[in-house]
């Protein structure tokens, strides 16, 4: 990786753009996580979360939904980090476009410090699949949002792949799991212990 810092075999640094001090540690069968919630200058930084979703390719799930989920997560005191919108600038008729979108979508999601995956549809969306994917094993805290009812799964215990569930504690994994967007602030849920430093 460009500008990372290996010591031995399977453990590396990633320097964090715009973050004095901070960084990934990237290890083989460990997890990940910012070495530090606090700048070079001692301050607080707020804790980022890609929020995984498909709603910015249609006009009425981006104007409608997608604002409510970003709401309920900046209410826990999150800073938000929304794929499409991060990604406006890409100039699409430029050649190269969608490698530099899918680049900068992973570096996003290995920079934040959890993710937030809408896992609607049957099944749901591929890229919020691959993205969920890269969070996982990079050891990122994973919290799912699924409000569509329908169970999509050969397993009696999960209501989707099972492999979706791996980011997750195998108990309590229902405290990740969310299925109505006022859950999202329940402070007895995980996300919000984690917000609030748990």
């Amino acid at each position: 990786m460009s500008g990372s810092k290996c010591d031995s075999p399977g453990l590396c640094v990633l320097p964090l753009k715009g973050w004095v001090g901070r960084g990934i540690i990237y290890g083989l069968g460990g997890g990940s996580g910012p070495l530090a919630d606090v700048n070079a200058g001692g301050a607080a930084v707020s804790k980022t979360i890609y929020l995984a979703n498909p709603y910015g390719f249609s006009v009425q799930q981006k104007t409608l939904l997608l604002p409510m989920i970003v709401g309920a997560l900046e209410d826990l005191g999150l800073e938000v980090w929304e794929p499409f919108e991060r990604n406006n600038q890409v100039d699409f008729l430029r050649e190269g476009w969608a490698y530099r979108v899918g680049q900068q979508d992973f570096q996003d999601v290995a920079e934040s410090d959890a993710i937030f995956a809408v896992v609607n549809g049957v099944p749901p969306d591929e890229g919020v699949m691959v993205v969920l994917g890269m969070a996982i094993a990079l050891g990122k805290p994973t919290f799912l949002f699924r409000d569509d009812f329908r169970n999509v799964t050969d397993s009696e215990e999960y209501p989707l792949n099972l492999m979706l569930f791996t980011g997750l504690p195998r108990q309590g994994w229902r405290d990740y799991y969310y299925t109505a967007v006022e859950e999202i602030t329940t402070p007895e849920k995980a996300l919000a212990r984690w917000a609030g430093g748990e």
